[in-house]
């Protein structure tokens, strides 16, 4: 029997006309799906495992449908009579998420250029609720057709068994249940005629070329306008300012009212049920993912959840009589264990090394054995050019350059995610040591800023220790000091 990935490349070679000269297992995201990026000698494609074939089949059907109308989504590039693989195009590794986190210097910290991402964002969200609804196939929808009384029972259950019990949050059960339907009863009086993505949040949107495009919405459904608004405001880890939620909510019903009549005021009469509802769903997920799955790192979006609430509650947003939900979302607020941002610690230490091929390929004094040895001289070589020669990987003339090419952005894409993968293995079961090696002609140039640049991306992912070696830099500086 073939593998996934034996599938994958036979795939790409039949879309593409080109044999697969590498495929990189992306990482891991809060689904059972997996993504690999197959490259060949002129083109690239993003492949796509998921055993659940139904969700499969609407997110391709809703593919289909919004590239019909213009919506910056991924082209299906090629399907398999496998109905659990398939090809997508290649939108690169560059979330929102990632932008915002690579240029906000704090938390209270929003600058302009992140706020134009997010119109960017807001101006495109109207088109996938309001045309994307009209026509669309709603029986592909997986589990639910509707965002209905039964789909929010099934989010607020998932925060119960989940997060609250899991998370030991005592409550009385049949007091909840009264205030669950309450709430769900409040919902269901909004307008529910729309397409909801469902899952509007920065990790969904991708910025290619400083435009986003959009990917996750196979759980999409008919539902209410509210919803998706809410989910990318209230987006946890984005941790964005409320005078900058204000904002952008403005921004977005503006948008609206260019496309549609609606009702403002019953809008936001319902909007902040919809940001408790959504805000419960993801704790529940926070809670499966890393009190019953054991990965830790989904706990710390926790305290952000947490922050969300207090904010809700203090200012007293939902006049709703929810007594038993209230009195547990206070206990949740004045528990210090939920609002500390805690950060995850692992023994792991991840060595990196710079050398040159002229000389051996570095030894592991850690006794493991192993790691990663990568070959960079197949990329641009500065060191070529008199006035770098001089210079090393560290100096800004040569980091210049070497960020203007495409071909070593690529290779450290893959870098990436191949060490990427093996840290959070090596986390999980507590390893101590990874040596990771670059090298080129002389370990001067290229090695040396590949190495830089795997420990900037590791320190600021992954809770490890992180030291670099400059192997022939070091024995230079030695004999010059």
């Amino acid at each position: 029997m073939k593998t996934e990935e034996q599938v994958l490349l036979e795939l790409f070679k039949e879309w593409s006309g080109e044999k697969a000269i590498n495929l990189v297992i992306l990482p891991e995201s809060g689904s059972n799906r997996h993504y690999s990026r197959i490259t060949g000698h002129t083109r690239s494609a993003i492949g796509v495992f998921h055993e659940d074939q139904k969700e499969n089949a609407a997110f391709l059907s809703f593919t289909r449908h919004f590239r019909s109308l213009g919506l910056p989504v991924p082209e299906v590039l090629y399907e398999s009579q496998n109905p659990s693989i398939y090809l997508i195009s290649d939108l690169g590794d560059l979330t929102l998420f990632g932008y915002l986190t690579s240029i906000r210097k704090s938390e209270t910290d929003f600058p302009d250029e992140l706020v134009k991402a997010y119109h960017k964002v807001i101006d495109q969200l109207p088109g996938f609720q309001i045309r994307g609804g009209k026509e669309i196939d709603y029986t592909v929808c997986y589990p639910r057709a509707a965002f209905d009384r039964q789909s929010m029972l099934w989010d607020l259950n998932y925060f119960k068994y989940y997060f609250l019990k899991l998370a030991k949050v005592s409550f009385d059960e049949q007091k909840l249940e009264d205030d669950f339907v309450t709430l769900t009863d409040f919902l269901l009086e909004a307008n529910h005629s729309f397409f909801m993505y469902r899952d509007f949040q920065s990790r969904n949107i991708m910025m290619v070329d400083g435009e986003p495009f959009f990917i996750d919405y196979q759980g999409g459904r008919k539902g209410p306008l509210q919803y998706d608004i809410a989910s990318l405001l209230y987006d946890a880890k984005a941790a964005i300012p409320q005078k900058i939620r204000n904002e952008l909510l403005a921004r977005y019903l503006e948008v609206l009212e260019s496309q549609i009549t609606y009702d403002r005021r019953g809008f936001l009469r319902h909007y902040y049920g919809f940001v408790l509802i959504r805000i419960l769903q993801a704790m529940g997920a926070y809670g499966f993912r890393g009190y019953y799955e054991n990965k830790p790192h989904f706990l710390q979006s926790i305290p952000y959840a947490v922050s969300n609430l207090r904010f809700l509650l203090e200012e007293k947003l939902l006049t709703l009589h929810l007594p038993e939900l209230f009195m547990v979302l206070d206990k949740i607020i004045e528990n210090p264990a939920f609002s500390e941002h805690k950060a995850i610690h692992s023994n792991l230490v991840v060595d990196i090394s710079s050398f040159s091929f002229r000389k051996e390929i570095p030894a592991d004094e850690s006794g493991n054995g192993g790691g990663y040895v990568f070959d960079c001289r197949s990329l641009p070589n500065p060191g070529k050019f008199k006035e770098y020669m001089e210079w090393t990987g560290m100096d800004k003339p040569v980091i210049d350059f070497l960020k203007k090419e495409h071909d070593v952005d690529e290779f450290l894409n893959h870098v990436y995610a191949l060490i990427g993968q093996s840290v959070r293995k090596y986390i999980e079961n507590d390893f101590t040591h990874l040596m990771v090696s670059f090298g080129c002609t002389g370990g001067q140039h290229r090695s040396v800023y590949c190495a830089e640049e795997l420990a900037k991306h590791l320190a600021t992912k992954f809770p490890v220790k992180v030291i670099v070696h400059h192997r022939e830099m070091e024995k230079k500086w030695n004999q010059e000091g």
